[in-house]
């Protein structure tokens, strides 16, 4: 059984049709790449999984499951919590690292100190942050870099204990060695989790993901294997799109 199973969905901003008639599914401990040029409808699709469309007026028909069970009766917070999201600009809490890790799962379940000093450890550890920030965990994580700001996020996300974390550009605008971190970071973890990954980045889907779907005017396009796409698209518009032709 796919973890999430996504059947005729369409998404419309007032007069706008951003996702058009998507069925898709994906599976359990993968990780799945979203390509596409801008406009393309895959950021909607992240927001139309979180239901964060909604804060925008939205309208959807169709459905999304997860776990076979419809997220629109879901309560949201519920939601949120078992479907991360991490967006392409990095927002960390004020205050210090270690508040930034603990200050949700502090909202939904009583925690001694031991128990935030293994979460915090936990999290961090599995964000590939640890070693850098384990003496500094009382300092403002707004001194982080963008990229450790970035994993600080992954960690936080982490720390919620989330079935599936989406990804919405987490790397634009990193330098390499950041990106190469979070990639590092999301090939250890998916076997615990699943990975949506909306990228622009051909070269980052095809190093770190299972499976890739092409979009394109709100439309899937196709979707396989990452190799097999990547080597023999069926569709011409995903082979012009791979070979830079546009974008």
């Amino acid at each position: 059984m796919a973890k999430i199973s996504i059947k005729r969905l369409n998404l419309y901003y007032d007069n706008f049709h951003a996702l058009k008639d998507i069925s898709l599914d994906v599976e359990s401990s993968e990780i799945l790449a979203v390509i596409g040029p801008s406009n393309s409808g895959k950021s909607s699709l992240l927001r139309a999984m979180n239901r964060l469309y909604e804060i925008d007026l939205g309208r959807i028909t169709g459905d999304i499951r997860l776990d076979n069970e419809t997220i629109f009766k879901l309560p949201i917070n519920v939601l949120r919590r078992r479907i991360g999201i991490i967006f392409a600009t990095p927002v960390v809490l004020p205050g210090s690292i270690r508040k930034n890790i603990s200050y949700g799962p502090r909202l939904h379940r009583k925690l001694s100190k031991s128990d935030v000093d293994e979460l915090v450890e936990r999290a961090l550890k599995s964000a590939n942050l640890w070693d850098e920030v384990k003496e500094r965990l009382a300092e403002s994580a707004s001194f982080l870099s963008g990229g450790q700001q970035q994993r600080l996020c992954i960690a936080r996300t982490l720390a919620m204990r989330p079935e599936v974390i989406m990804m919405d550009e987490p790397c634009s605008g990193l330098d390499p060695i950041s990106t190469a971190k979070i990639e590092a970071t999301m090939l250890e973890l998916k076997e615990e989790y699943t990975f949506i990954l909306v990228t622009n980045n051909t070269k980052q889907a095809a190093r770190v993901s299972d499976r890739t779907a092409f979009f394109y005017l709100g439309e899937l396009i196709e979707i396989g294997s990452t190799q097999r796409l990547f080597t023999s698209p069926v569709d011409r518009r995903t082979d012009d799109y791979i070979r830079g032709k546009f974008g």
